[in-house]
């Protein structure tokens, strides 16, 4: 399985690594893009089973990013991984067809709950 993360930070991008591991899926090829034009061109390009996206990104926001997709046929499931979880963004995100947010802070807990339905 292939799970695209984006994230303008190389650090998150890593955590989110680490924190998959310790949820238990290991072993998933990970693609990373540091950008929201970068998340859509990789999302498109690389075909992944699954996005983790940041929401505030340089060039294209997640949500951005997300309704680009949907308005190209890309159906690939997609969540939120951000530090703001506001009710509107939630409902924009649930509006533009993500899955989930999870609210960083996070914990491998956290990703199991909102990963499992996906991933089984």
């Amino acid at each position: 399985m292939k799970i695209l993360i984006a994230d303008d930070s190389r650090v998150m991008r890593q955590i989110v690594t680490r924190t998959l591991r310790q949820a238990g899926y290991e072993g998933h090829d990970l693609v990373e893009a540091c950008d929201g034009q970068e998340a859509f061109d990789k999302a498109v390009a690389e075909k992944p089973d699954l996005v983790l996206s940041d929401w505030n990104m340089p060039h294209l926001s997640g949500v951005e990013v997300l309704r680009m997709l949907r308005a190209n046929g890309v159906q690939v499931p997609f969540g939120f991984v951000t530090s703001e979880g506001t009710p509107e963004m939630r409902q924009a995100a649930q509006d533009a067809g993500a899955l989930f947010l999870v609210t960083k802070p996070f914990t491998a807990d956290t990703f199991k709950d909102a990963l499992d339905p996906i991933l089984g």
